[in-house]
């Protein structure tokens, strides 16, 4: 049961590293609104993307208050209608922040390890979540990005509108994307790749 003692699954795990992960975060400069590496992470996003073949994908810090999308790739041109084009077009075209209850990478962070679903609708736990009916998310592939202090800072993540079966192969790229990209935060590199 929920807190307050209703049926409901709780959908957004507790997160007892938010404030830690915070302060880190402003540590690192990251996950800022103004954030100058938005260029060289939203490069990050857009290779994520091809590599998956996902139509959307995310580099995702998360704080003590919201998530926060440092890296977005969309694709150019997206419609209209309950997707995932009309909830990123924003300023400049990129929504950069999502509610800490909404999505998926919060449970990420809060497994410390990578989450495949390849139709979020088969799980009830994940079925409910906002973006599922508010932005058409059927399928999620997501890595905790976990620096050298041992702090997961957020995630490196793909997700598509139509169910996708991302197999050991999506599992072991969207890993070993999050591993090359902790290995840039944890050097900071003026310009990451």
């Amino acid at each position: 049961m929920s807190p307050g003692g209703t049926d409901r699954p709780l959908l957004t795990p507790v997160d007892r590293d938010a404030s830690v992960r915070g302060a880190r975060l402003r540590g690192l400069g990251l996950g800022r609104r103004h954030d100058a590496s938005f260029e060289s992470f939203d490069a990050f996003a857009d290779r994520v993307a091809a590599v998956t073949s996902a139509p959307y994908s995310m580099v995702n810090f998360i704080d003590e208050n919201r998530q926060f999308f440092a890296g977005l790739h969309t694709p150019a041109g997206t419609g209209s209608g309950h997707d995932l084009g009309v909830a990123a077009a924003g300023s400049g075209g990129r929504l950069r922040q999502l509610a800490r209850d909404h999505g998926y990478c919060p449970h990420v962070l809060a497994r410390r390890k990578a989450l495949v679903l390849e139709d979020v609708c088969d799980y009830p736990r994940f079925a409910g979540n906002p973006v599922v009916d508010g932005i058409g998310i059927r399928s999620y592939l997501g890595a905790p990005l976990i620096d050298g202090t041992g702090v997961a800072l957020g995630t490196v993540c793909a997700v598509d509108t139509v169910p996708r079966a991302w197999g050991r192969e999506g599992l072991h790229a969207i890993k070993a994307l999050a591993g090359e990209l902790v290995g840039h935060i944890d050097g900071r590199v003026p310009h990451l790749w």
